[in-house]
């Protein structure tokens, strides 16, 4: 028989805990594996404990879901947890926010137990589970995206080192303020370099900017943070990327 499910339990309030900690003790292939009320216990306790899903309340005292999910993320020692966010309510901003923040799930609390015992199995395979008003919103959100044009050669010279590197990041998910601390450089400089990048490659908007990154391969799905620079491609070289993410 294979191990059961490790979960860990990150809500603010005893009687969620318990209610969640019954349903998953009541399932034959999973267990809890612990439980936390705030961000920063819930942080020590996953990259301490290991689980197998930890499940977060996107109210989570001390930041919120969000903000321990990225910790996590961050993390090298948990980065590989998978996380799932639950919300109270729908909103767009916090859907897309916890993908950016790297969760593999996200559902709403009012999900049935069953459906919630399900997709705490799909995202502790590895695989991605949003509640279905959510996929529906996302996949509305992508089909009216329009989508960049892949810059051209000319365009791509015009960028400074700087700015590739300050495009990998944005692509990655660090905030300017996170872009900022990691070059030693003001938040205003950072959102300079972001908006000489968005003129000079024709990109509407930050999203769009994300989209040529990738595009470009300055980063690859599923690579989040650790960046490792590499040298300027000599001109007479195909043109390829200067950065990429491991």
């Amino acid at each position: 028989m294979s191990a059961p499910i490790r979960v860990l339990i990150a809500d603010a309030q005893p009687i969620v805990r318990a209610g969640f900690a019954a349903m998953l003790e009541g399932e034959d292939d999973m267990a809890v594996a612990g439980a936390a009320s705030g961000v920063d216990e819930a942080v020590a306790l996953i990259c301490e404990l290991r689980p197998d899903v930890a499940l977060l309340d996107l109210e989570l005292p001390g930041g919120g879901g969000l903000e321990a999910a990225r910790r996590l993320d961050e993390d090298p020692r948990c980065s590989d947890v998978n996380v799932m966010i639950l919300a109270a309510h729908d909103d767009d901003d916090e859907l897309f926010a916890a993908l950016r923040a790297g969760a593999r799930g996200y559902l709403l609390k009012s999900t049935e137990p069953p459906d919630l015992m399900q997709a705490v199995r799909v995202v502790a395979s590895g695989e991605a589970l949003l509640s279905p008003s959510a996929t529906r919103r996302l996949i509305s959100e992508f089909a009216s995206q329009p989508q960049p044009q892949v810059p051209s050669a000319e365009q791509l010279e015009e960028l400074t080192a700087r700015e590739r590197e300050v495009i990998a990041l944005v692509a990655a998910g660090l905030r300017n303020d996170e872009i900022a601390e990691r070059f030693v450089i003001s938040p205003a400089t950072v959102k300079t370099h972001v908006s000489r990048a968005l003129r000079k490659l024709d990109a509407r908007d930050r999203a769009q900017l994300v989209a040529i990154a990738y595009q470009l391969g300055l980063v690859r799905p599923g690579a989040r943070r650790a960046l490792r620079a590499v040298p300027d491609v000599p001109m007479s070289a195909p043109r390829r990327p200067t950065l990429v993410l491991r």
